[in-house]
Protein backbone atom coordinates (compact mmCIF):
# COMPACT_ATOMS: atom_id res chain seq x y z
CA UNK A 1 0.00 0.00 0.00
CA UNK A 2 1.27 3.45 -0.97
CA UNK A 3 0.27 6.77 0.62
CA UNK A 4 0.65 9.98 -1.41
CA UNK A 5 -0.88 13.43 -1.51
CA UNK A 6 -1.64 13.44 -5.25
CA UNK A 7 -2.10 10.51 -7.62
CA UNK A 8 -2.18 11.38 -11.31
CA UNK A 9 -3.48 8.89 -13.87
CA UNK A 10 -1.90 9.25 -17.29
CA UNK A 11 1.54 10.35 -18.52
CA UNK A 12 0.67 12.23 -21.69
CA UNK A 13 0.65 16.00 -22.01
CA UNK A 14 -2.01 16.43 -19.32
CA UNK A 15 -0.42 14.19 -16.69
CA UNK A 16 3.08 15.53 -17.25
CA UNK A 17 1.77 19.09 -17.32
CA UNK A 18 -0.10 18.92 -14.03
CA UNK A 19 2.69 16.98 -12.29
CA UNK A 20 5.14 19.68 -13.40
CA UNK A 21 2.86 22.46 -12.19
CA UNK A 22 2.44 20.81 -8.79
CA UNK A 23 6.15 20.25 -8.28
CA UNK A 24 6.92 23.84 -9.23
CA UNK A 25 4.31 24.85 -6.62
CA UNK A 26 6.21 22.85 -4.00
CA UNK A 27 4.10 19.69 -4.02
CA UNK A 28 6.50 16.78 -4.35
CA UNK A 29 4.35 14.00 -2.88
CA UNK A 30 3.06 12.96 -6.29
CA UNK A 31 2.82 9.70 -8.19
CA UNK A 32 2.00 9.39 -11.90
CA UNK A 33 0.36 6.13 -12.93
CA UNK A 34 0.82 5.11 -16.56
CA UNK A 35 -0.60 1.86 -17.92
CA UNK A 36 1.77 1.77 -20.89
CA UNK A 37 5.49 1.13 -20.91
CA UNK A 38 6.54 4.74 -21.49
CA UNK A 39 5.23 8.29 -21.41
CA UNK A 40 3.74 10.08 -24.37
CA UNK A 41 0.00 9.43 -24.42
CA UNK A 42 -1.49 9.65 -27.88
CA UNK A 43 1.95 10.37 -29.34
CA UNK A 44 3.19 7.04 -28.02
CA UNK A 45 0.18 5.03 -29.15
CA UNK A 46 -0.24 6.52 -32.62
CA UNK A 47 2.65 5.50 -34.83
CA UNK A 48 0.94 5.32 -38.21
CA UNK A 49 2.77 6.46 -41.37
CA UNK A 50 2.84 10.22 -41.72
CA UNK A 51 1.76 11.02 -38.17
CA UNK A 52 2.35 14.66 -37.27
CA UNK A 53 0.65 17.43 -35.33
CA UNK A 54 -1.66 19.88 -37.07
CA UNK A 55 -0.93 22.59 -34.50
CA UNK A 56 2.29 24.58 -35.01
CA UNK A 57 5.03 22.92 -33.01
CA UNK A 58 6.10 26.04 -31.12
CA UNK A 59 2.57 26.36 -29.76
CA UNK A 60 2.21 22.65 -29.09
CA UNK A 61 4.44 22.57 -26.06
CA UNK A 62 4.65 23.89 -22.52
CA UNK A 63 5.46 27.57 -22.07
CA UNK A 64 8.01 26.60 -19.40
CA UNK A 65 9.76 24.27 -21.82
CA UNK A 66 10.29 25.94 -25.20
CA UNK A 67 11.95 23.63 -27.68
CA UNK A 68 14.34 25.32 -30.13
CA UNK A 69 14.97 22.00 -31.86
CA UNK A 70 11.65 21.32 -33.59
CA UNK A 71 12.37 20.17 -37.13
CA UNK A 72 9.67 22.26 -38.73
CA UNK A 73 6.42 24.19 -38.45
CA UNK A 74 4.52 20.98 -37.68
CA UNK A 75 6.25 18.41 -35.51
CA UNK A 76 6.23 14.71 -36.28
CA UNK A 77 4.88 12.19 -33.78
CA UNK A 78 8.25 10.80 -32.67
CA UNK A 79 9.53 14.32 -32.03
CA UNK A 80 6.60 15.11 -29.77
CA UNK A 81 7.05 11.89 -27.86
CA UNK A 82 10.75 12.66 -27.38
CA UNK A 83 9.83 16.17 -26.22
CA UNK A 84 7.61 14.75 -23.48
CA UNK A 85 10.43 12.45 -22.35
CA UNK A 86 12.64 15.54 -22.18
CA UNK A 87 10.10 17.43 -20.05
CA UNK A 88 9.86 14.50 -17.63
CA UNK A 89 13.62 14.64 -17.08
CA UNK A 90 13.81 18.43 -16.99
CA UNK A 91 11.09 18.54 -14.32
CA UNK A 92 12.60 15.70 -12.29
CA UNK A 93 9.53 13.52 -12.66
CA UNK A 94 11.21 10.27 -13.61
CA UNK A 95 11.17 8.95 -10.04
CA UNK A 96 7.47 9.77 -9.74
CA UNK A 97 6.43 7.58 -12.66
CA UNK A 98 4.91 4.15 -12.27
CA UNK A 99 4.96 2.66 -15.73
CA UNK A 100 3.02 -0.44 -16.75
CA UNK A 101 0.67 0.37 -13.88
CA UNK A 102 -3.01 0.72 -14.70
CA UNK A 103 -5.73 2.20 -12.52
CA UNK A 104 -8.16 -0.69 -11.98
CA UNK A 105 -10.57 1.32 -9.87
CA UNK A 106 -10.81 4.38 -7.63
CA UNK A 107 -13.22 4.82 -4.72
CA UNK A 108 -13.65 7.84 -2.46
CA UNK A 109 -13.24 6.70 1.15
CA UNK A 110 -15.41 9.06 3.20
CA UNK A 111 -14.15 7.75 6.53
CA UNK A 112 -10.53 8.50 5.69
CA UNK A 113 -11.25 11.47 3.44
CA UNK A 114 -9.12 10.20 0.59
CA UNK A 115 -9.11 8.20 -2.61
CA UNK A 116 -8.47 4.46 -2.51
CA UNK A 117 -6.98 3.53 -5.88
CA UNK A 118 -6.41 -0.05 -6.94
CA UNK A 119 -3.71 -0.63 -9.54
CA UNK A 120 -2.28 -3.55 -11.41
CA UNK A 121 -0.04 -4.52 -14.30
CA UNK A 122 -0.92 -2.76 -17.52
CA UNK A 123 -2.29 -5.26 -20.01
CA UNK A 124 -4.75 -2.52 -20.89
CA UNK A 125 -3.48 -1.48 -24.27
CA UNK A 126 -4.67 -4.27 -26.61
CA UNK A 127 -2.84 -4.26 -29.89
CA UNK A 128 -0.15 -1.84 -28.75
CA UNK A 129 3.28 -3.34 -29.44
CA UNK A 130 6.03 -2.98 -26.85
CA UNK A 131 8.39 -0.53 -28.53
CA UNK A 132 11.28 -1.94 -26.53
CA UNK A 133 12.41 1.37 -25.11
CA UNK A 134 10.83 1.26 -21.67
CA UNK A 135 12.35 0.08 -18.38
CA UNK A 136 11.80 -3.58 -17.64
CA UNK A 137 9.57 -3.07 -14.64
CA UNK A 138 6.16 -4.04 -13.42
CA UNK A 139 4.89 -2.75 -10.14
CA UNK A 140 2.21 -5.42 -9.90
CA UNK A 141 -0.93 -5.03 -7.82
CA UNK A 142 -1.03 -2.23 -5.27
CA UNK A 143 -3.44 0.04 -3.46
CA UNK A 144 -2.67 3.74 -3.42
CA UNK A 145 -4.22 6.03 -0.84
CA UNK A 146 -4.24 9.59 -2.16
CA UNK A 147 -5.66 12.83 -0.79
CA UNK A 148 -6.19 13.99 -4.36
CA UNK A 149 -6.90 12.13 -7.60
CA UNK A 150 -6.16 13.74 -10.97
CA UNK A 151 -7.52 12.02 -14.06
CA UNK A 152 -5.28 12.99 -16.95
CA UNK A 153 -6.26 10.07 -19.14
CA UNK A 154 -6.84 11.97 -22.35
CA UNK A 155 -9.78 11.85 -24.73
CA UNK A 156 -8.13 10.04 -27.66
CA UNK A 157 -7.06 6.86 -25.91
CA UNK A 158 -9.62 4.17 -26.70
CA UNK A 159 -10.18 3.43 -30.40
CA UNK A 160 -13.75 3.49 -31.62
CA UNK A 161 -14.44 0.28 -33.51
CA UNK A 162 -17.57 0.57 -35.66
CA UNK A 163 -20.14 -2.17 -35.73
CA UNK A 164 -19.70 -3.59 -39.21
CA UNK A 165 -21.46 -6.78 -40.22
CA UNK A 166 -18.97 -9.56 -40.83
CA UNK A 167 -15.92 -7.58 -39.71
CA UNK A 168 -14.60 -10.68 -37.93
CA UNK A 169 -14.54 -12.58 -41.22
CA UNK A 170 -11.86 -10.40 -42.81
CA UNK A 171 -8.89 -12.72 -43.38
CA UNK A 172 -6.08 -10.22 -43.72
CA UNK A 173 -4.40 -7.70 -41.42
CA UNK A 174 -7.05 -5.63 -39.65
CA UNK A 175 -6.23 -2.91 -37.14
CA UNK A 176 -7.15 0.57 -35.94
CA UNK A 177 -4.97 3.50 -36.95
CA UNK A 178 -4.05 4.05 -33.27
CA UNK A 179 -2.83 0.45 -32.97
CA UNK A 180 -0.79 0.36 -36.16
CA UNK A 181 0.58 -3.06 -37.04
CA UNK A 182 4.03 -2.34 -38.44
CA UNK A 183 4.52 -6.01 -39.22
CA UNK A 184 1.61 -6.05 -41.69
CA UNK A 185 2.81 -6.45 -45.31
CA UNK A 186 1.13 -3.40 -46.83
CA UNK A 187 3.64 -2.60 -49.56
CA UNK A 188 2.26 -3.88 -52.83
CA UNK A 189 -1.03 -4.87 -51.16
CA UNK A 190 -4.60 -3.76 -51.74
CA UNK A 191 -5.29 -1.67 -48.65
CA UNK A 192 -8.71 -0.36 -47.59
CA UNK A 193 -9.16 2.51 -45.15
CA UNK A 194 -12.42 3.29 -43.37
CA UNK A 195 -12.65 6.95 -42.40
CA UNK A 196 -11.54 10.33 -43.71
CA UNK A 197 -10.78 12.21 -40.51
CA UNK A 198 -7.56 13.71 -39.15
CA UNK A 199 -5.62 10.44 -39.09
CA UNK A 200 -6.80 9.26 -42.51
CA UNK A 201 -5.73 12.43 -44.31
CA UNK A 202 -2.18 11.76 -43.12
CA UNK A 203 -2.25 8.00 -43.73
CA UNK A 204 -3.76 7.92 -47.24
CA UNK A 205 -0.93 9.79 -49.04
CA UNK A 206 1.67 7.59 -47.35
CA UNK A 207 -0.04 4.33 -48.30
CA UNK A 208 -0.74 5.58 -51.83
CA UNK A 209 3.01 5.67 -52.42
CA UNK A 210 3.62 2.02 -51.58
CA UNK A 211 0.39 0.00 -51.75
CA UNK A 212 -0.82 -1.67 -54.92
CA UNK A 213 -4.03 0.27 -54.48
CA UNK A 214 -5.90 2.12 -51.73
CA UNK A 215 -9.68 2.00 -51.33
CA UNK A 216 -10.97 4.81 -49.14
CA UNK A 217 -14.42 4.60 -47.56
CA UNK A 218 -15.72 8.10 -46.89
CA UNK A 219 -18.82 8.47 -44.74
CA UNK A 220 -18.59 12.25 -44.54
CA UNK A 221 -16.11 14.57 -46.29
CA UNK A 222 -14.19 17.14 -44.28
CA UNK A 223 -13.37 20.77 -44.86
CA UNK A 224 -9.64 20.77 -45.62
CA UNK A 225 -7.41 23.84 -45.80
CA UNK A 226 -3.79 24.12 -46.95
CA UNK A 227 -1.25 22.95 -44.41
CA UNK A 228 1.82 24.82 -45.58
CA UNK A 229 4.70 24.97 -43.17
CA UNK A 230 8.44 24.74 -43.64
CA UNK A 231 11.35 22.84 -42.22
CA UNK A 232 13.53 24.75 -39.81
CA UNK A 233 17.14 25.01 -40.89
CA UNK A 234 20.12 24.46 -38.63
CA UNK A 235 20.51 28.24 -38.59
CA UNK A 236 16.88 28.65 -37.48
CA UNK A 237 17.32 26.20 -34.64
CA UNK A 238 20.60 27.79 -33.58
CA UNK A 239 18.93 31.21 -33.53
CA UNK A 240 16.05 29.90 -31.42
CA UNK A 241 18.50 28.33 -28.97
CA UNK A 242 20.64 31.45 -28.73
CA UNK A 243 17.80 33.96 -28.47
CA UNK A 244 14.93 32.71 -26.29
CA UNK A 245 13.09 35.96 -26.91
CA UNK A 246 12.77 34.98 -30.59
CA UNK A 247 10.99 31.79 -29.54
CA UNK A 248 8.77 33.75 -27.16
CA UNK A 249 7.83 36.15 -29.94
CA UNK A 250 7.06 33.30 -32.33
CA UNK A 251 4.88 31.56 -29.75
CA UNK A 252 3.05 34.82 -29.09
CA UNK A 253 2.39 35.28 -32.81
CA UNK A 254 1.14 31.69 -33.16
CA UNK A 255 -1.08 32.16 -30.13
CA UNK A 256 -2.63 35.30 -31.61
CA UNK A 257 -3.21 33.54 -34.93
CA UNK A 258 -4.95 30.67 -33.14
CA UNK A 259 -7.20 32.99 -31.15
CA UNK A 260 -8.15 34.85 -34.34
CA UNK A 261 -9.02 31.51 -35.97
CA UNK A 262 -11.75 30.89 -33.39
CA UNK A 263 -14.15 33.18 -35.27
CA UNK A 264 -14.20 31.01 -38.40
CA UNK A 265 -14.71 27.83 -36.39
CA UNK A 266 -17.44 29.14 -34.09
CA UNK A 267 -19.91 30.67 -36.52
CA UNK A 268 -18.85 34.22 -37.30
CA UNK A 269 -20.44 34.47 -40.74
CA UNK A 270 -17.78 36.61 -42.41
CA UNK A 271 -14.84 34.68 -40.98
CA UNK A 272 -16.47 31.34 -41.79
CA UNK A 273 -17.24 32.41 -45.37
CA UNK A 274 -13.64 33.51 -45.87
CA UNK A 275 -12.25 30.26 -44.47
CA UNK A 276 -14.69 28.16 -46.48
CA UNK A 277 -13.63 29.98 -49.65
CA UNK A 278 -10.02 29.05 -48.89
CA UNK A 279 -11.03 25.40 -48.46
CA UNK A 280 -13.07 25.36 -51.68
CA UNK A 281 -10.24 26.96 -53.66
CA UNK A 282 -7.81 24.43 -52.21
CA UNK A 283 -10.06 21.56 -53.33
CA UNK A 284 -10.54 23.03 -56.81
CA UNK A 285 -6.82 23.52 -57.33
CA UNK A 286 -5.95 20.00 -56.32
CA UNK A 287 -8.84 17.92 -57.72
CA UNK A 288 -9.52 18.60 -61.42
CA UNK A 289 -12.36 16.08 -61.76
CA UNK A 290 -15.68 17.81 -61.07
CA UNK A 291 -17.50 14.66 -59.93
CA UNK A 292 -14.73 13.78 -57.48
CA UNK A 293 -14.68 17.37 -56.20
CA UNK A 294 -18.40 17.15 -55.55
CA UNK A 295 -17.93 13.94 -53.58
CA UNK A 296 -15.22 15.59 -51.49
CA UNK A 297 -17.23 18.75 -50.76
CA UNK A 298 -18.99 18.86 -47.35
CA UNK A 299 -22.67 19.77 -47.18
CA UNK A 300 -22.47 21.20 -43.66
CA UNK A 301 -21.32 24.48 -42.16
CA UNK A 302 -17.61 25.24 -41.96
CA UNK A 303 -16.42 24.42 -38.43
CA UNK A 304 -19.21 21.96 -37.64
CA UNK A 305 -16.67 19.14 -37.77
CA UNK A 306 -12.95 19.36 -37.16
CA UNK A 307 -11.26 21.36 -39.93
CA UNK A 308 -8.32 19.41 -41.36
CA UNK A 309 -4.98 20.55 -42.75
CA UNK A 310 -3.34 18.77 -45.69
CA UNK A 311 -1.49 19.52 -48.89
CA UNK A 312 -1.20 15.94 -50.14
CA UNK A 313 -4.51 14.24 -49.32
CA UNK A 314 -6.47 15.61 -52.29
CA UNK A 315 -3.71 14.83 -54.84
CA UNK A 316 -3.53 11.28 -53.49
CA UNK A 317 -7.30 10.76 -53.73
CA UNK A 318 -7.30 12.26 -57.23
CA UNK A 319 -4.57 9.87 -58.38
CA UNK A 320 -5.01 6.42 -59.87
CA UNK A 321 -3.52 4.96 -56.69
CA UNK A 322 -6.70 5.66 -54.68
CA UNK A 323 -10.39 4.87 -55.20
CA UNK A 324 -12.89 6.90 -53.19
CA UNK A 325 -16.02 5.07 -52.05
CA UNK A 326 -18.79 7.62 -51.57
CA UNK A 327 -20.14 6.00 -48.43
CA UNK A 328 -19.22 4.19 -45.24
CA UNK A 329 -18.01 0.61 -44.97
CA UNK A 330 -21.15 -1.30 -44.03
CA UNK A 331 -20.31 -4.99 -44.42
CA UNK A 332 -17.40 -7.37 -44.72
CA UNK A 333 -17.70 -10.67 -46.57
CA UNK A 334 -14.30 -12.25 -46.19
CA UNK A 335 -11.93 -10.18 -48.32
CA UNK A 336 -14.82 -8.35 -49.98
CA UNK A 337 -15.76 -4.99 -48.51
CA UNK A 338 -19.20 -3.53 -49.13
CA UNK A 339 -19.89 0.20 -49.10
CA UNK A 340 -23.14 1.89 -48.19
CA UNK A 341 -23.51 2.72 -51.88
CA UNK A 342 -23.65 -1.00 -52.63
CA UNK A 343 -20.20 -1.12 -54.23
CA UNK A 344 -17.93 -4.10 -53.55
CA UNK A 345 -14.17 -3.99 -53.21
CA UNK A 346 -11.44 -6.57 -52.71
CA UNK A 347 -8.80 -5.86 -50.08
CA UNK A 348 -5.78 -7.59 -48.58
CA UNK A 349 -5.63 -5.35 -45.49
CA UNK A 350 -8.10 -3.10 -43.68
CA UNK A 351 -7.29 -0.04 -41.58
CA UNK A 352 -9.96 1.47 -39.34
CA UNK A 353 -9.31 5.22 -39.10
CA UNK A 354 -12.56 5.57 -37.21
CA UNK A 355 -11.65 7.81 -34.29
CA UNK A 356 -11.97 7.35 -30.56
CA UNK A 357 -14.43 7.02 -27.70
CA UNK A 358 -14.29 10.73 -26.95
CA UNK A 359 -17.55 11.81 -25.33
CA UNK A 360 -17.95 8.60 -23.28
CA UNK A 361 -14.67 8.18 -21.47
CA UNK A 362 -13.85 4.55 -20.57
CA UNK A 363 -12.07 5.51 -17.33
CA UNK A 364 -15.34 6.95 -15.99
CA UNK A 365 -16.61 3.44 -15.24
CA UNK A 366 -13.71 2.91 -12.84
CA UNK A 367 -14.18 5.93 -10.58
CA UNK A 368 -16.80 5.95 -7.79
CA UNK A 369 -17.51 9.08 -5.79
CA UNK A 370 -18.97 10.06 -2.47
CA UNK A 371 -22.23 8.11 -2.66
CA UNK A 372 -20.81 5.22 -4.67
CA UNK A 373 -22.03 6.64 -7.97
CA UNK A 374 -19.56 6.16 -10.78
CA UNK A 375 -18.31 9.02 -12.86
CA UNK A 376 -19.89 7.28 -15.86
CA UNK A 377 -23.30 7.35 -14.14
CA UNK A 378 -22.87 11.00 -13.17
CA UNK A 379 -22.05 11.68 -16.82
CA UNK A 380 -24.90 9.59 -18.18
CA UNK A 381 -26.39 12.77 -19.65
CA UNK A 382 -23.00 13.85 -20.99
CA UNK A 383 -19.78 14.97 -19.35
CA UNK A 384 -20.00 17.94 -16.98
CA UNK A 385 -17.65 19.68 -14.58
CA UNK A 386 -17.21 23.07 -13.00
CA UNK A 387 -14.35 24.95 -14.66
CA UNK A 388 -14.13 21.93 -16.98
CA UNK A 389 -12.08 20.39 -14.17
CA UNK A 390 -13.92 19.51 -10.91
CA UNK A 391 -17.06 17.39 -10.53
CA UNK A 392 -19.86 17.48 -7.96
CA UNK A 393 -20.03 14.32 -5.86
CA UNK A 394 -16.35 13.50 -6.40
CA UNK A 395 -14.32 15.19 -3.65
CA UNK A 396 -10.70 16.12 -4.28
CA UNK A 397 -10.99 14.93 -7.90
CA UNK A 398 -9.70 16.85 -10.92
CA UNK A 399 -10.28 15.92 -14.55
CA UNK A 400 -7.92 17.34 -17.15
CA UNK A 401 -8.61 17.36 -20.89
CA UNK A 402 -12.13 16.15 -20.16
CA UNK A 403 -15.48 17.99 -20.17
CA UNK A 404 -15.44 21.12 -22.36
CA UNK A 405 -11.66 21.40 -22.25
CA UNK A 406 -10.80 20.75 -25.90
CA UNK A 407 -10.29 23.29 -28.67
CA UNK A 408 -11.10 23.35 -32.35
CA UNK A 409 -8.93 26.34 -33.21
CA UNK A 410 -5.68 26.17 -31.25
CA UNK A 411 -3.40 24.06 -29.06
CA UNK A 412 -4.91 21.81 -26.41
CA UNK A 413 -1.69 22.20 -24.41
CA UNK A 414 -2.75 25.76 -23.64
CA UNK A 415 -5.90 24.46 -21.97
CA UNK A 416 -3.92 21.88 -20.02
CA UNK A 417 -1.65 24.63 -18.70
CA UNK A 418 -4.64 26.66 -17.51
CA UNK A 419 -6.23 23.64 -15.84
CA UNK A 420 -2.94 22.69 -14.19
CA UNK A 421 -2.59 26.19 -12.77
CA UNK A 422 -6.14 25.97 -11.44
CA UNK A 423 -5.39 22.62 -9.75
CA UNK A 424 -2.28 24.03 -8.05
CA UNK A 425 -4.16 27.14 -6.88
CA UNK A 426 -7.13 25.21 -5.52
CA UNK A 427 -4.93 22.78 -3.62
CA UNK A 428 -3.13 25.69 -1.97
CA UNK A 429 -6.51 26.80 -0.57
CA UNK A 430 -7.78 23.33 0.35
CA UNK A 431 -7.43 23.94 4.09
CA UNK A 432 -10.08 26.68 3.90
CA UNK A 433 -12.76 24.04 3.24
CA UNK A 434 -11.55 21.50 5.78
CA UNK A 435 -9.14 19.73 3.47
CA UNK A 436 -11.89 18.19 1.32
CA UNK A 437 -12.93 19.93 -1.88
CA UNK A 438 -16.60 19.22 -2.56
CA UNK A 439 -18.00 20.92 -5.61
CA UNK A 440 -21.32 22.68 -5.12
CA UNK A 441 -23.77 20.96 -7.50
CA UNK A 442 -25.32 24.34 -8.25
CA UNK A 443 -21.93 25.64 -9.41
CA UNK A 444 -21.57 22.69 -11.78
CA UNK A 445 -25.09 23.21 -13.14
CA UNK A 446 -24.52 26.93 -13.60
CA UNK A 447 -21.28 26.32 -15.48
CA UNK A 448 -22.98 23.71 -17.65
CA UNK A 449 -25.71 26.21 -18.48
CA UNK A 450 -23.02 28.75 -19.42
CA UNK A 451 -21.53 26.24 -21.85
CA UNK A 452 -24.92 25.44 -23.37
CA UNK A 453 -25.75 29.12 -23.86
CA UNK A 454 -22.38 29.88 -25.46
CA UNK A 455 -22.63 26.87 -27.78
CA UNK A 456 -26.26 27.23 -28.81
CA UNK A 457 -25.73 29.18 -32.04
CA UNK A 458 -22.39 27.67 -33.07
CA UNK A 459 -21.84 25.35 -36.06
CA UNK A 460 -21.08 22.51 -33.64
CA UNK A 461 -24.74 22.56 -32.63
CA UNK A 462 -26.50 23.96 -35.70
CA UNK A 463 -24.16 23.22 -38.60
CA UNK A 464 -25.93 20.14 -39.91
CA UNK A 465 -23.26 17.55 -39.20
CA UNK A 466 -22.51 14.80 -36.73
CA UNK A 467 -19.33 15.54 -34.82
CA UNK A 468 -17.34 14.15 -31.91
CA UNK A 469 -17.71 17.37 -29.91
CA UNK A 470 -21.38 16.75 -29.09
CA UNK A 471 -22.62 13.97 -26.81
CA UNK A 472 -24.63 11.55 -28.91
CA UNK A 473 -27.26 10.89 -26.24
CA UNK A 474 -27.97 14.27 -24.72
CA UNK A 475 -27.16 16.41 -27.73
CA UNK A 476 -25.03 18.75 -25.59
CA UNK A 477 -21.64 20.12 -26.47
CA UNK A 478 -19.49 18.21 -23.97
CA UNK A 479 -15.99 18.09 -25.44
CA UNK A 480 -15.19 21.58 -26.76
CA UNK A 481 -14.73 24.78 -24.83
CA UNK A 482 -16.99 27.20 -26.79
CA UNK A 483 -14.63 30.13 -26.53
CA UNK A 484 -11.07 31.33 -26.88
CA UNK A 485 -8.15 30.39 -24.66
CA UNK A 486 -8.21 33.91 -23.28
CA UNK A 487 -11.84 33.39 -22.30
CA UNK A 488 -11.04 30.09 -20.59
CA UNK A 489 -8.22 31.69 -18.63
CA UNK A 490 -10.51 34.52 -17.55
CA UNK A 491 -13.26 32.10 -16.54
CA UNK A 492 -10.94 30.05 -14.35
CA UNK A 493 -9.56 33.24 -12.84
CA UNK A 494 -13.09 34.11 -11.70
CA UNK A 495 -13.31 30.84 -9.76
CA UNK A 496 -12.78 32.20 -6.27
CA UNK A 497 -13.37 29.08 -4.20
CA UNK A 498 -17.10 29.57 -3.89
CA UNK A 499 -17.51 26.59 -6.22
CA UNK A 500 -16.73 24.38 -3.21
CA UNK A 501 -19.04 23.60 -0.29
CA UNK A 502 -17.79 24.79 3.11
CA UNK A 503 -16.78 22.42 5.87
CA UNK A 504 -15.71 18.78 5.97
CA UNK A 505 -19.17 17.23 6.38
CA UNK A 506 -19.99 14.86 3.47
CA UNK A 507 -22.95 16.07 1.46
CA UNK A 508 -24.75 13.78 -0.96
CA UNK A 509 -25.16 14.85 -4.55
CA UNK A 510 -28.84 15.77 -5.06
CA UNK A 511 -30.66 13.37 -7.34
CA UNK A 512 -31.96 16.42 -9.19
CA UNK A 513 -28.46 17.18 -10.47
CA UNK A 514 -28.51 14.92 -13.50
CA UNK A 515 -32.11 15.42 -14.58
CA UNK A 516 -31.72 19.10 -15.55
CA UNK A 517 -28.48 18.26 -17.39
CA UNK A 518 -30.21 15.66 -19.52
CA UNK A 519 -32.77 18.23 -20.53
CA UNK A 520 -30.25 20.74 -21.88
CA UNK A 521 -30.36 20.78 -25.67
Amino acid sequence: MTRVEVAIVGAGFAGIGVASALRRAGRDDVVVLERAASVGGTWRDNTYPGIACDVPSHLYGFAAHPNPSWSGTYAKGDEIRAYLEHVVDAEGLRDRLRLRTAMRGAQWDAALGLWRISTGPSGAWPGTPDRGDAPDEDDGDDVILADVLVLACGRLTEPSIPRIAGLETFPGPLFHSARWDHSAPLAGARVAIAGTGASAVQIVPELARTAAHVTLFQRTPAWIVPRGGDSYSDADRARFAATPQALEALRADLYAEGEARFASRSGDSDAAAEAEAVARAHLERQVPDAALRAALTPDYAFGCKRVLLSDDFYPAVASEAVSLVRGALTAVEGSTLVGSDGSRHEADALVLATGFASTRQPYAELVAGEDGTTLAAHWSGGMTAFASTVVAGFPNLFVLNGPNASLGHSSSVLMIEEQSAYVARVLDNRAAVGGVLRVDPVAELTYTDEIAAAAAATPWMTGGCRNWYVDERSGRLTLLWPGTVDAFRARLARADGSEFLPGPVPLPVPSALRAPLEGVA
